[in-house]
């Protein structure tokens, strides 16, 4: 839940990096059934969308639904590009910059 999430230190994100990139993490696991050892081996340049069988088109949309509720952010449509999906790294920015934007 995003308010397990909210950083107790004076941080202007309100909820810091290595929370938002545990929170990605832990959602990559739950919505694609991704095994956690796996998951935390990934880094920025790991491919996500076109690179792993279980994220397809319907994945897509789940993912990002689970992100929006653990984050506390609003993905709108046109936020929604194959750039942002494709690596770890790239989708970790957008959830950043989602957080930040609030």
């Amino acid at each position: 839940m995003a308010s397990d999430l909210v950083n107790t230190s004076d941080d202007a994100l309100g909820i810091s990096r290595a929370k938002i990139d545990a929170a990605l993490r832990s959602v990559l696991c739950d919505v694609l059934g991704l095994d956690v050892d796996d998951v935390a081996e990934f880094d920025a340049d790991t491919g996500l969308f076109g690179h792993l069988p279980e994220l397809d088109s319907m994945a897509v949309a789940g993912l990002l639904t689970e992100l929006e509720d653990r984050l506390d952010i609003l993905i709108e449509d046109d936020d929604v590009d194959g750039e942002m999906m494709e690596t770890f790294g790239a989708l970790l920015a957008f959830a950043e910059a989602k957080v930040i934007e609030g």
